[in-house]
């Protein structure tokens, strides 16, 4: 997926965080669970970095330009789509002279600044001059503060968040998007799982951990058994509410159908995503699908009538093993690097609303759910959910990966947005057409209408990584831009609304009628 950039926290959901940081705020739900899986697991590992591994520079942070994007005329959005996949490219080329010039950084305090961070800003800058005539040239406006924009920042180990320092706990995720940064259950029993950290001299390159030298390090996995429950109740049904379900089986990507593309953010731009992404549904979808060439492609659905496209990035095992993309763009070259899992299962579901009927999904309806930025963004719009077999009605982590239990899966799940705002199928940064429902209730706001929420399961068997020495050992993640370091995080799910023979209004009329449909 491209870089996601929504951000809709509720005015609730920012004055429950403000005032109560032991409060977890309920979220849309992940309804296989029939829990709202959601909250953040604390991390206190970064207390063993020394000074000089948390002085290291670790990545680059770069503002979102996208995220200010709210309002493009139609006419500029091919070429605005195109230049924010420069600013993208740019960050990757960036990241990769970063991590190819550690000796340099160490001998001179100053090259990182001078050789990488302000080249970068000069070339940001003449980008987002590019993005302002598009606009501009069509009659649009453009806020000219955005220019202040082109300038980046570096991060050290621990400003990552796997590595913040402090005990900091990221609890209370809520699936709209909300997010308490500061408070929530804060888990202290890790049992020294990722308590160890790789220290760092301060003139050896940097060690980031990880097959490619960018991640995932120690910290960013825990022992699942080791973490309190953290799972809150999902919101009561009401009179109205519209309690079936309508699942569509399309299979779990065996046919290995990739592509480091993607669509929705980056139209047109071969590796827009920097990333490798499984694809089930539809079987045509590249940087260069169109509604006409969807709605006239394959699906690897056994309900012929979805052609959606449902695609997310892979998960690789980093064992020493390469696949096939080892010395390809959004693999190897990219930072992506080791065996990729195919999932045992991918468990794709429609579920209702709480508190009213829902409305058919429009044709074309785009949705991108979590963000792929987190490590340099925040985690403002974490919708990343990881557990285990056998304790996802308990644990769901965001900020770190789960060692499961021998005899246990991995289980990454995804619960969509689900409010439209009832006529747009997307927005200029992905995001406004689309919300959450509010966490306590499931009302939809700001007169959007609910549809059926979109939830997606994918289970996968994984030999549980080891902490040794404060290294990780068979470690996976997800994959990711290479600045991001495969934190887990950033994981997150696309989907585009592609029916055929009135499907549409088949599944909702299942969910409204309180019908299991499949």
């Amino acid at each position: 997926m491209g870089r996601n950039i929504r951000k809709r926290r509720s005015p609730l959901a920012v004055k429950v965080v403000a005032a109560s940081a032991a409060i977890a705020l309920g979220g849309g739900g992940l309804l296989w669970a029939q829990m709202n899986a959601s909250a953040h697991e604390s991390n206190d590992a970064a207390q063993n970095y020394t000074k000089a591994a948390a002085a290291t520079v670790a990545t680059i942070a770069c503002p979102d330009v996208g995220q200010k994007l709210t309002n493009v005329p139609a006419n500029a959005k091919q070429g605005v789509a195109t230049e924010l996949a420069n600013l993208d490219k740019q960050i990757t080329e960036a990241y990769a002279r970063l991590a190819s010039t550690r000796q340099a950084q160490a001998n001179d305090a100053n090259f990182v600044q001078n050789a990488i961070v302000g080249p970068l800003k000069e070339k940001r800058a003449a980008t987002i001059n590019r993005i302002r005539l598009d606009i501009t040239r069509v009659g649009g406006t453009f806020d000219n503060s955005l220019a202040q924009l082109a300038a980046c920042t570096t991060q050290s180990v621990n400003q990552t968040n796997a590595g913040q320092g402090g005990g900091q706990n990221n609890g209370g995720q809520n699936n709209n998007g909300g997010q308490n940064n500061n408070g929530g259950q804060n888990n202290n029993g890790n049992n020294g799982q990722a308590s160890a950290a790789p220290s760092a001299s301060a003139s050896a390159p940097a060690n980031i951990g990880g097959q490619a030298g960018n991640g995932p390090v120690a910290a960013d996995f825990v022992d699942i058994t080791k973490v309190a429950a953290n799972v809150q109740g999902k919101p009561q049904n009401g009179a109205q509410a519209s309690t079936g379900s309508f699942t569509t089986r399309c299979g779990v990507n065996a046919n290995k159908n990739h592509n480091t593309d993607n669509v929705i953010v980056a139209p047109g731009v071969t590796n827009g995503a920097h990333h490798l992404h499984d694809y089930v549904g539809n079987q045509k979808v590249n940087a260069f699908a169109t509604n006409d060439t969807l709605i006239a492609d394959q699906t690897s659905c056994q309900n012929q009538g979805d052609l959606s496209a449902y695609y997310w990035p892979v998960v690789r095992i980093q064992n020493g093993t390469q696949d096939f993309d080892q010395n390809a763009l959004g693999g190897g070259k990219e930072g992506n690097v080791g065996k990729i899992l195919t999932p045992l299962q991918a468990q794709i579901k429609y579920v209702g609303s709480p508190a009213s009927k829902v409305t058919a999904m429009p044709q074309f309806l785009r949705i991108i759910t979590g963000d792929a930025k987190t490590t340099t963004n925040g985690l403002g719009n974490a919708n990343a959910h990881w557990s285990c077999t056998g304790f996802e009605n308990k644990v769901q982590l965001t900020t770190q990966y789960p060692i499961c239990p021998q005899g246990s899966n991995v289980v990454r799940t995804f619960a969509f947005q689900s409010c439209w705002d009832g006529k747009n199928i997307d927005s200029a940064n992905h995001r406004t057409h689309v919300a959450f429902a509010d966490p306590a209730s499931g009302v939809c706001g700001n007169g959007f209408v609910a549809i059926p929420q979109l939830t997606m399961r994918l289970v996968y068997k994984v030999t549980p990584p080891t902490i040794v020495n404060g290294q990780v050992k068979n470690a996976y993640a997800v994959d990711g831009f290479p600045e991001q370091l495969h934190k887990s995080a950033t994981d997150h799910d696309d989907f585009i609304a592609v029916f055929k023979n009135n499907l549409a209004t088949t599944i909702a009329n299942c969910i409204n009628t309180g019908k299991k449909c499949a």
